[in-house]
C-alpha cells in the first residue's frame, strides 16, 4: 500500500461509520448475473437508475436472449434501449461486445468469472471498448461478489472533497486509491452511501455542507469555513 494511503486509512474508517450511521447498510438492487449486470451497467453509463432499468427491460421485452440481442438489426437494438440515452454509442458497443465474448468463449456466458481471482476478472473485462474500470468493477463487486471498488462521478468529487484522495487524481487512478483505504467488506455499502451522500447532500453545485454529517472530517468543509 502507498504510505500516504495508509495515512488516510484511520479516516476512511470513521467515514465508513458515519455512514452507516446516517443511511444503514444499503441494499443493492435486484441482483443480476455476470452477463445481465455487464449490459446493464453499460445502459446505466451518462444517465440515472430509472433511466438504464427502463431500457434494460426493454431490451429483454424485446429479445428473448442475448444471441437475439447479438444478431438483431443494430437499429432495433438502438430503438429499445433509447430511454437510457447515447443508444447510437451503446447499441453498437453492445452487440460489439457480445460478439466478442462469443468469438472467446464460443458461447454468451460470464459465469467462468466467478473462478478468477478480483484483478484477473476486472482485466479481462475490461479488454471491450465501453468497459472501463467503473463498469468492471460493478460487475466483479456486485455480480460476482468479489472485491472490488466501483468510483462514479459522485464518488470521485465526494471523495476529493474529503480529502481522501489528492484533487488531481483521475476517476481511473481513484478506483486504486480507495480500494486500498476501504476495507474489502465494506466496499458494497460505501460505494452505495457515498453515491447517495454525493446526490442528496455533496452535491456539484451548491452542497449542503451545513448539514452534512462528514463536514468535520471535509478538507472542503475546512476551507470554505474559513474563507
Amino acid at each position: 500500500m502507498d504510505p500516504k494511503s495508509s495515512e488516510k486509512k484511520p479516516l476512511a474508517q470513521q467515514i465508513t461509520q458515519k455512514l452507516h450511521q446516517l443511511y444503514g447498510e444499503p441494499q443493492w438492487r435486484r441482483p443480476l448475473s455476470p452477463l445481465d449486470e455487464l449490459i446493464s451497467t453499460i445502459l446505466s453509463q451518462n444517465t440515472n437508475d430509472g433511466n438504464r432499468d427502463r431500457a434494460f427491460e426493454a431490451l429483454r421485452q424485446r429479445f428473448p436472449t442475448w444471441e437475439a440481442v447479438r444478431d438483431a438489426p443494430l437499429e432495433a437494438v438502438v430503438e429499445a434501449i433509447r430511454p437510457a440515452g447515447l443508444a447510437e454509442q451503446k447499441g453498437p458497443r453492445i452487440q460489439a461486445i457480445l460478439r466478442a465474448i462469443t468469438a472467446q468463449r464460443g458461447r454468451l456466458d460470464l459465469d467462468f468469472l466467478r473462478e478468477f481471482e478480483p484483478e484477473a476478472a476486472l482485466r479481462w473485462l475490461q479488454q471491450f471498448k465501453g468497459v472501463g474500470p467503473k463498469t468492471a468493477a460493478i460487475v466483479v463487486l456486485f455480480s460476482l461478489n468479489k472485491p472490488a471498488f466501483p468510483v462514479d462521478t459522485h464518488i470521485h468529487r465526494v471523495t476529493r472533497r474529503l480529502g481522501l484522495i489528492p484533487h488531481s487524481t483521475s476517476a481511473e487512478q481513484a478506483h486504486r486509491l480507495l480500494a486500498e483505504l476501504f476495507d474489502k467488506r465494506d466496499y458494497a455499502s460505501v460505494h452505495l452511501n457515498l453515491i447517495r451522500l454525493g446526490r442528496e447532500i455533496c452535491r456539484a453545485r451548491k452542497p449542503k455542507c451545513p448539514i452534512c454529517p462528514l463536514k468535520e472530517d471535509c478538507a472542503f468543509y475546512r476551507r470554505e469555513d474559513r474563507s
